[in-house]
Formats: structure tokens, C-alpha cells, sequence
């Protein structure tokens, strides 16, 4: 008597690594902006299916979301970092160069993805470009305080505005942002830091 055999088992969708897919979005919103990377640039980059992308980051803005979660803590630990120097000038210092190292890291798009995105949003894509800043926020509201203890420990003077220092400080970032992202050699970009903390002040 003969046997059937059994019947095939229906494939299963193709896995793929979701650290190695996410990191692959990043590379797209960081060159482009969050409004210029389309649907077909962040699939074709990541090498999934859109289906398979909402099944496991949500839409558009909650892949970004997560994209610049990845970002600030790969690509940003400077900063946190920055905030144990033992001086102010120490503590821009550390941002500066770090912020250098960024910009011009061989390895990733040119520039800073926060300035990117957060310049280059319409009114669709408000609700980023409130994301970007709103962390913007967090991250000078912790300089602010840190520029604040090294005016009481008299590592400042006591007239210098701390809030204002510190938006000096981010003109500076974003300012070496933009040129980073226009071209500007690392070497450009070092003589930036290096007049700026010739005018810092001391006490």
C-alpha cells in the first residue's frame, strides 16, 4: 500500500536581526532627515519588507524614535561623559572634540542627525522635530546645571549668565553641524574648537 507523504510545512517568514536593521535606519535618517528618507529608502537599507518594519518598530515616526534612541546612546555618550570633567572649560571641551570625532566619523553620514532632522521638518513632521528639540532641552538643561555648580565651586565668574553660555556652547554644535555636513574637514572643524576655547571664560 503506498504512503503518502507528508505535507510541506509552510515556510515561515525570514528573521533578521532587528539591532543590525535599526542601526541600518539610522544610517538613513542621519544622511537624509526624518522628512527626506522615504519608506523605500529605509526598506531597501534595512532589507526587510514594510510589512515586516511595522510588525517590528511601528510606523515611520516610532522607527525614528527608536533610531535616535540609538543614536544618542552609540553615537552621544560623549556628552554624558562631558558632565564628569572637573572643569567648565573641561566640560565643553570634551563636548567639542566629541562632537568632532562625531561629525566626521568615517564610519557614518557627516553632520549631526538632531540638527538634521529637526532643520529640515515641515508642518507634517512637527511631531519630530518637537522630539529633537525636546531632547535638545534635556541635554542643556543638564550643561546649564553643571555650569551652574562650577559657578558656585568658583570655577566661573560669577557674573557669566550659565543658560547663556551653554545656548554659546550648542550655537557652536550646530553650527559645526551644518558645516560638517556641507563638507568641513575634521581639521576645519578642530580650529573651530580650539578659537572657541581660547574665549572661554575663567575665573
Amino acid at each position: 500500500m503506498e504512503t503518502l507523504a507528508p505535507a510541506p510545512v509552510k515556510g515561515r517568514p525570514r528573521e533578521f536581526c532587528t539591532d543590525r536593521a535599526l542601526a541600518a535606519a539610522l544610517g538613513v535618517f542621519w544622511s537624509k532627515g526624518y522628512e527626506a528618507a522615504s519608506m523605500a529608502d529605509l526598506t531597501e537599507a534595512m532589507g526587510i519588507t514594510k510589512p515586516s518594519l511595522y510588525a517590528a518598530f511601528g510606523n515611520k515616526e516610532a522607527l525614528f524614535t527608536k533610531a535616535l534612541d540609538l543614536y544618542e546612546a552609540e553615537k552621544m555618550a560623549y556628552v554624558r561623559a562631558a558632565l564628569d570633567q572637573p572643569s567648565a572649560r573641561g566640560v565643553a571641551e570634551h563636548i567639542l572634540r566629541g562632537a568632532v570625532d562625531a561629525q566626521t566619523n568615517c564610519d557614518g553620514p557627516k553632520g549631526c542627525m538632531g540638527v538634521i532632522s529637526a532643520t529640515a521638518c515641515g508642518a507634517e513632521a512637527e511631531s519630530i522635530r518637537a522630539e529633537v528639540i525636546k531632547r535638545r532641552c534635556s541635554s542643556q538643561a543638564a550643561i546649564v546645571a553643571r555650569f551652574e555648580q562650577a559657578r558656585r565651586d568658583g570655577d566661573l565668574p560669577d557674573h557669566i549668565d550659565v543658560a547663556g553660555l551653554t545656548n554659546y556652547l550648542f550655537a557652536l554644535l550646530q553650527g559645526m553641524a551644518v558645516q560638517a555636513g556641507s563638507g568641513a574637514s575634521r581639521e576645519d572643524l578642530q580650529r573651530i574648537v580650539d578659537t572657541s576655547l581660547m574665549v572661554w571664560p575663567t575665573r
